[in-house]
């Protein structure tokens, strides 16, 4: 293909695509990386860590968390019997068993910087100085006088009704109607009495039994037992 001078626009734009390929050769060949680049994207970066959201805790209770928990655990006493570095421990081959009694004399012969007592002594506690000066009145006070609690005397009862004179012999049953009749001496007068019946105008009689009657005061209106008198046993 051959050019000639009639022809400029097409030379003209020929050396424009050449112009272009050059730069893009050059610029991805021979050019290193640029320094642009990652000035320009370093704030981006810098501004894409968010801050993650905090949820509220519904519950009253902090919510512990193991950075928390962690120091907690170092707050805590833990004693250890030996140390950790090899340099502190103690080998037990070059300890000295041996008892310094010259160091324990010095020891006691040191005076104690006030009162007190040698922990190394044994031995009764010296006396308690007591303190100088008269002694303090103390008043006294009156002792109140014990009152015993006495009852007040109970008025007296009526007295007890006059016991009755009769001596129950025994008694009878009829054989009809099932009634009893008693028989009583009144010194030596027989008194027949059947229950219900009045005796000597004063003593009813309630109830007979076989060993006993029961007689009532009219008067006192008590009543009294009259036991089986033992003749008649």
């Amino acid at each position: 293909m051959k050019l000639g001078t009639n022809e400029p626009k097409k030379v003209a734009t020929l050396a424009v695509f050449g112009l272009i390929a050059g730069y893009l050769v050059y610029s991805n060949v021979f050019s290193g990386p640029s320094d642009s680049t990652p000035a320009a994207s370093a704030p981006r970066a810098a501004e894409a860590p968010a801050a993650p959201a905090v949820t509220p805790q519904t519950d009253s209770t902090p919510a512990t968390t193991p950075r928390a928990v962690s120091r907690n655990r170092s707050d805590e006493f833990h004693p250890v019997l030996r140390s950790k570095r090899p340099e502190d421990r103690i080998d037990p081959t070059k300890v000295d068993p041996t008892l310094r009694r010259d160091l324990l004399g010095k020891l006691q012969a040191v005076a104690a910087a006030g009162p007190g007592r040698n922990l190394f002594q044994f031995g009764q506690a010296p006396p308690k100085e007591l303190p100088k000066g008269p002694e303090p009145k103390v008043p006294l006070r009156p002792i109140a006088p014990v009152v015993a609690n006495v009852e007040p005397p109970k008025p007296p009862g009526p007295p007890p009704p006059p016991p009755i004179n009769l001596k129950y012999y025994g008694y009878t049953s009829a054989k009809i109607g099932g009634g009893k009749t008693a028989f009583f001496l009144d010194g030596e007068d027989i008194v027949v009495a059947k229950e219900g019946d009045t005796l000597k105008r004063r003593y009813r009689l309630v109830r007979i039994g076989l060993t006993s009657v029961v007689m009532e005061d009219t008067e006192s209106k008590r009543q009294q037992t009259i036991p089986l008198a033992e003749e008649a046993g």
